[in-house]
């Protein structure tokens, strides 16, 4: 296991910590349950973006896309759907930038002007 550590650029924790600093205090509350349901509904969009960007495909061999197939990519993912605004704010604060825009152009365009 030690020799993983050096692909790693972050903490495990911090990049959980900053997506779920993107859920706002009145949407804690049953948020479990709304990312459940936001897998559901993108089951087959999630399973494509790891076949083609996950860990084992050529994108991920070049050390990008390096967020895709972690437990926390699944919040960051419900947060660009739900509240991108809020995401990247908390993102340019303390995030590394080419990760998360790497993570938006694999998770493909959204409807920017719906909001």
């Amino acid at each position: 296991m030690g020799h993983r550590r050096a692909e790693r650029h972050w903490p495990d924790v911090e990049f959980l910590d900053v997506a779920l600093g993107a859920v706002r205090t009145e949407e804690r509350e049953g948020y479990i349950e709304r990312l459940e349901a936001f897998v559901e509904q993108h089951r087959a969009r999630l399973e494509e973006l790891l076949r083609a960007y996950g860990p084992g495909s050529r994108p991920a061999s070049h050390g990008r896309y390096a967020l895709i197939g972690r437990p926390e990519t699944l919040v960051i993912l419900e947060r660009m759907e739900t509240n991108p605004f809020g995401l990247r704010a908390q993102g340019e604060k303390e995030l590394e930038d080419v990760f998360l825009g790497d993570l938006e152009f694999a998770w493909g365009p959204r409807i920017r002007l719906s909001r």
